[in-house]
């Protein structure tokens, strides 16, 4: 055999035996591809209209290079020492390491360009798909074309050929420093498989569960009023981030071996095979991978986390339009409102209107509120509201001495909630009423211009709002004292309203604003953010998922005698696979529930601050994540269940 039938051999294994590596490569260089054919098509200009679209994709662009770089070398430094044997085996027929390193790179170079080669192809062919989702996702209302973008080719081809050449300085590395004695030995050394619980590692284990569950405890109560000063906040975050990560490491490191213990003592040792298969080798080999489980989890946790608040945003959009804008056009002078309700007219678009006389006033909540927002120099003793009459609020009635609070803002809620009871004083320029606090209503009759910095609306009885219009304090008073909605009658013409009201004198001035719009804005701005996070957790998912899935193909290999003996003792090859589809349950499940629980309470913590929504969309992407992350699992089952097969 020359050594071009022995390359062509190699290749030709390699292929079946790392398809999973082949399409993980194919996967990225068509990501990959396709993100910097983003960044080149003139498309993107539409979405540039309102946010920097090629430079978020030229950023996740970069990220993607880092993600794929680490999958390709970390992938690579498994496949290597999985052919240590074949490579100690050439060096004992005579080749030198020079030589085998010219058949490893030829190899590779086939199979890994190759790979490129088909990337780029299907990058290109579904470039066109990532558009329209792109376009769909932002709103934006363009045409979308397949545009092959040469610059985008030789960039993609740069890209890879630099993470190849990584590749070979780490097989050349690989290969010169290591003997022949050494080669045989690499298998068998690179994992713990055998190895007693120490004390020091069930301190650790505890230490591990204690550090994770603080940083939960800590997160649930970041914006609680616990922490009232940015510095705070910092703090809390950082401790947060440093307690979970490190409880996460030694949760791999410890905790899972020490609570399995636990079990295994429980049970004084006598384990079924379907135990000793799935805890047994979970205690010892999850710990030797502790560090890269370490980085999966948290990656993964804030990949999910990310997408969860952009979704949050992205499926709020329309709720938080309608706190900032309570009507489909709001406008805070007599002028601007005539002016674009005549163009209404002129263009048959029925309309009706509301109108809200405010008042400002500084109150003293101190009975309601005993928590102040130093940052936001928001007071109690001295906080100022928006007031307006009961009468401007459709069905709600209020006594003389009474006072209802609505539209408070979440995180002003979150940082100074209210008091179930109280009193609050009314201070105009020369009197102070005293009035009673009934409650808190989820409505949002004014626009933000009065409620600036999310502060609630004041209504009170007709007759105590005329009172304090007669006593108002110049000091406190905003430039308006006016608001009047718009609402249009036909929400078909909603979008013809919206374009005439931008087209008028009235959407030039400040404050005057369109719910419609504001609403597009968000769910455009969102859309991207969600497009590219959604897009890079999906490429650091498919990245993660193929690690651990070699992971396994090498634990089956190593574990193949074990099967063997044990189908020589009578096991059939379906209890072996029932201990298998357990251990695949620890190997895949553990990781995947600790992300999922981390960006559960990280999206928990502060979800409030991007939108109205919270349930649906976390479930919806969690759900998803879930689904493919889970796909990984079902192929090491099935990996293995080859394994058992070959094993007699």
């Amino acid at each position: 055999m020359n050594i071009n039938q022995l390359i062509f051999r190699n290749l030709k294994k390699n292929l079946r035996n790392y398809y999973l590596y082949v399409f993980a490569l194919v996967f990225s260089s068509a990501l990959y591809f396709a993100f910097v054919t983003l960044q080149y098509d003139p498309s993107m200009d539409s979405v540039e209209g309102s946010v920097k679209g090629e430079a978020a994709i030229r950023a996740a662009s970069i990220l993607l290079v880092v993600i794929v770089s680490v999958f390709l070398l970390y992938a690579n430094n498994i496949f290597i020492k999985r052919r240590s044997k074949e490579i100690g085996l050439f060096q004992l027929i005579g080749m030198t390491k020079g030589k085998i390193f010219r058949i490893l790179s030829i190899e590779n170079l086939f199979l890994y360009f190759g790979s490129l080669l088909i990337g780029i192809f299907a990058g290109f062919s579904f470039s066109k798909l990532m558009i329209l989702v792109l376009f769909k996702t932002t709103g934006v209302n363009s045409v979308a074309s397949l545009r092959f973008s040469p610059q985008a080719l030789v960039q993609t081809v740069i890209v890879f050929t630099v993470i190849y050449l990584l590749i070979m300085i780490m097989n050349y590395t690989f290969i010169k420093r290591q003997t022949i004695l050494s080669l045989f030995r690499v298998t068998s050394s690179t994992e713990i498989t055998v190895k007693k619980l120490s004390r020091f590692e069930m301190v650790m284990g505890i230490v591990g569960l204690v550090l994770i569950t603080t940083g939960y405890i800590v997160s649930s109560k970041l914006f609680g009023g616990d922490f009232t000063t940015m510095p705070q906040l910092f703090g809390a975050m950082i401790f947060i981030l440093a307690a979970v990560i490190l409880g996460t490491y030694f949760f791999y490191k410890g905790s899972v071996s020490f609570l399995l213990n636990l079990v295994r003592k429980r049970k004084g040792g006598y384990l079924s095979i379907n135990e000793v298969m799935s805890l047994a080798s979970v205690m010892f080999r999850m710990k030797s991978n502790a560090l890269l489980l370490m980085i999966i989890t948290t990656v993964s946790a804030l990949s999910i986390a990310l997408l969860c608040l952009a979704y949050i945003s992205y499926y709020s959009a329309e709720k938080t339009a309608e706190k900032n804008v309570p009507h489909d056009f709001s406008i805070i002078d007599r002028e601007s409102a005539d002016t674009f309700q005549s163009a209404l007219e002129k263009n048959n678009i029925p309309y009706s209107e509301k109108s809200i006389e405010v008042v400002q006033v500084t109150v003293n909540a101190s009975q309601l509120i005993d928590r102040s927002l130093e940052e936001l120099v928001i007071d109690p003793k001295a906080m100022p509201l928006p007031l307006i009459s009961e009468k401007s609020v459709s069905g709600m009635d209020v006594s003389r001495d009474e006072v209802v609070f609505t539209g408070y803002d979440d995180l002003l809620q979150k940082f100074m909630p209210l008091k179930s009871s109280g009193s609050i004083k009314i201070k105009g320029k020369t009197e102070t009423l005293t009035q009673r606090y009934v409650g808190l209503e989820d409505i949002y009759p004014v626009s933000w211009y009065f409620t600036a910095g999310g502060v609630p609306t004041a209504i009170v009885d007709d007759a105590i709002f005329t009172k304090m219009q007669k006593d108002i304090d110049p000091k406190v008073q905003k430039e308006s004292s006016l608001y009047i909605g718009v609402d249009i009658k036909n929400k078909e013409q909603l979008e013809e309203a919206d374009k005439l009201f931008k087209s008028t004198e009235t959407y030039k001035k400040l404050y005057n604003e369109s719910r419609h719009e504001i609403s597009t804005n968000q769910k455009k701005n969102m859309g991207l953010i969600m497009f590219i996070v959604g897009f890079l957790g999906l490429t650091f998912l498919v990245t993660s998922g193929c690690i651990l899935y070699f992971k396994q193909m090498d634990e089956g290999e190593s574990e193949k005698p074990n099967y063997m003996i044990l189908r020589k003792l009578g096991y059939t090859q379906s209890d072996l696979l029932k201990g298998i589809q357990y251990k695949q349950l620890f190997n895949f499940g553990i990781p995947l529930v600790v992300g999922l629980l981390h960006s559960y309470f990280a999206v928990q913590s502060g979800w409030f601050l991007f939108g109205a929504e919270l349930w649906t969309p976390m479930i919806i992407v969690m759900v998803m994540y879930t689904i493919l992350y889970s796909i990984f699992g079902v192929l090491s089952v099935l990996y293995y269940k080859k394994v058992v097969r070959e094993a007699l």
